[in-house]
């Protein structure tokens, strides 16, 4: 009897340790500062909770009332659009289409400084010279409209757009066509050339139609920002022999974001292509330093002014050069050491999309970069060519033509030599002959960004969450892992651990596990390296429940073509009617 008692006891002392631990397992999991093991629909006191959080998270909305975003693939005809417009130009055409002629809004990108400046009234005028091959229209026209609009009429004496022979006989008409329905006929001069000269010859052609006192050459797919012409105006009357360039900030291809272009210098390597350098030590110290002119050995040669007379004088481009590559180079030695200078005008800002790839090649695809290059090595690098020779050995027995004329134009100008320019100029160009204390002090004077490894970066995350597909017990799941780069994605019943949570950034980022990010560069969605910088791993959606995902590169909605497990998360056209691309995010 009294082991009977005692199993009684017991069993109600074992019933009374449950009921209490189950109660405070209960309570503390729906305290709303812990939410690690929550179900995975939220009910009740959680739910209150995150109704009452969804002004803290949930940031990255596309517009409920039918995504508008300007990328967003609706039909077969958009993804057409897109995909030849990347071909075509190297840069999403559906996006540049639907942005238009002009763009009324552009960030200031420029230092607080630049605002306070007031110019002379009294400015030479400019004559701006697009050259444009194959462009797509709203790009162009986007160029020109810009121009105009915030440029004052005072200042703008020509915008003289030549067409270099483009491939489609309808693209000089549309642009004809613009001209006259936009009523520009007194200040946009087209011209047409009678066969395919490339860039450096096209310019050529422009700047001898010329007249303005100042020659501006510009890309034909830029947006000129706010107050940019007067103050590379102002610098090329108070220094007729300086060349001046604008900062050149960048408009994304895919999706044609305007952002800031950080302060840097141009330079190049012992392979003669151009490069961006890090500001020498001490030259950003304080406030006026922002809006400095900055001393460049070398300019991007894609836009900037020049005094029409002094560039007559100092010759123009190399004629010989072929279609593209190299020009911008042989201008900048040619400059520097026949007296001239180069600067770079931090208070004059104009965006440039920045293409994916060159979307067209020289007759017969020759390789003119290495024709042009050569031809400068020979003519101004003096003994110094033989570290380019060196990176191209293969170049030895191509033909560059003859640049008799060029040597005698060095002799005429009385220019200096190249090892002048590399000691006067750009002291810090390493040599492959420098010794290592040599070495050493060069690269001490150049101000290098801290490197902080991509991994180890600071993010702020606004949300966290499982990403459901909506009406079934599935969610996001990757196939070798979340520590796998470029892992693919497969749908796994829903779990709360590190291969299921996601983070949420301030920059539209989606993290795996505080790890890699979301990318759909590769076609099919995977998760990489966090970039921070392309637009193929920023994802918009419109709230917690039955959203799409949408990425913002792709212009496609993260999908899948069938709801059971293992099935592949793919990118498919946004269908707003679609339950294969409906998700819900799930608070974790």
């Amino acid at each position: 009897m009294n082991g009977y008692k005692f199993f009684l006891f017991g069993c109600l002392f074992t019933s009374l340790t449950w009921s209490l631990s189950l109660y405070m397992y209960w309570k503390l999991n729906t305290r709303p500062d812990n939410y690690s093991n929550v179900k995975l629909f939220r009910k009740e006191n959680t739910f209150e909770y995150v109704k009452k959080q969804k002004s803290k998270y949930f940031k990255n909305h596309m517009d409920k009332s039918g995504i508008n975003d300007l990328g967003i693939i609706k039909t077969d005809d958009d993804m057409a659009t897109r995909d030849k417009g990347y071909k075509d130009h190297g840069f999403n055409a559906l996006v540049s289409l639907r942005l238009g002629n002009y763009r009324e809004t552009l960030p200031d990108t420029r230092h607080k400084l630049c605002s306070t400046i007031k110019y002379d009234q009294n400015l030479p005028s400019a004559s701006i010279i697009i050259c444009f091959y194959n462009e797509h229209p709203q790009a162009l026209f986007r160029t020109i409209q810009s121009v105009i609009r915030r440029t004052p009429r005072k200042l703008l004496h020509e915008v003289i757009l030549i067409n270099d022979y483009s491939d489609s006989e309808n693209l000089h008409k549309i642009v004809d066509q613009y001209i006259n329905d936009e009523i520009l006929q007194g200040i946009v001069h087209l011209k047409k050339t009678n066969k395919r000269e490339g860039l450096i010859r096209a310019r050529l052609f422009g700047a001898n139609l010329a007249t303005g006192q100042v020659l501006i050459f510009l890309d034909s797919h830029v947006e000129v920002n706010t107050d940019w012409i007067q103050p590379l105006l102002t610098r090329v009357r108070d220094n007729r022999t300086q060349i001046i360039a604008p900062i050149i900030d960048i408009i994304q291809p895919d999706t044609f974001d305007y952002k800031s272009s950080p302060l840097v210098r141009g330079g190049f390597n012992w392979g003669l292509h151009f490069k961006w350098d890090s500001l020498p030590k001490g030259t950003l110290v304080t406030d006026k330093d922002f809006v400095k002119p900055i001393k460049t050995p070398t300019i991007a040669g894609g836009l900037f002014a020049v005094d029409r007379e002094y560039f007559n004088e100092i010759g123009q481009y190399d004629s010989g050069m072929n279609i593209w590559g190299g020009e911008n180079l042989e201008l900048s030695f040619r400059v520097w050491m026949c007296g001239g200078s180069l600067y770079i005008e931090p208070c004059s800002r104009v965006g440039h999309v920045f293409r994916q790839h060159r979307p067209y090649s020289a007759p017969n695809n020759e390789d003119t970069m290495a024709r042009n290059s050569l031809r400068l090595a020979n003519v101004w690098m003096d003994d110094f060519k033989k570290f380019f020779i060196s990176k191209r050995m293969d170049l030895l027995r191509l033909d560059y033509g003859d640049v008799s004329e060029r040597k005698a134009l060095r002799t005429k100008l009385g220019c200096n030599n190249f090892e002048w320019y590399l000691e006067n100029v750009y002291p810090e160009m390493l040599l492959p002959t420098d010794e290592a204390d040599r070495l050493s002090k060069k690269l001490e004077n150049v101000d290098k960004p801290i490197f902080q490894p991509w991994n180890k970066r600071i993010r702020n995350y606004t949300a966290k969450f499982l990403i459901n597909l909506s009406n079934t017990n599935l969610c996001i799941h990757p196939i070798k892992g979340h520590q796998t780069k470029n892992s693919k994605l497969v749908l796994r019943s829903c779990i709360r651990n590190k291969e299921q949570i996601w983070y949420e950034t301030d920059k539209e980022e989606l993290v795996l596990s505080k790890l890699l990010c979301l990318d759909s560069a590769s076609g099919n969605p995977v998760i990489g390296k966090c970039s921070e910088t392309g637009s193929s791993q920023r994802w918009k959606h419109t709230d917690d429940k039955g959203t799409a995902f949408y990425n913002l590169a792709a212009g496609t909605c993260l999908s899948v073509n069938e709801k059971r497990i293992n099935a592949e998360v793919v990118m498919n056209i946004c269908n707003n009617e679609s339950s294969y691309n409906k998700w819900n995010l799930v608070i974790v």
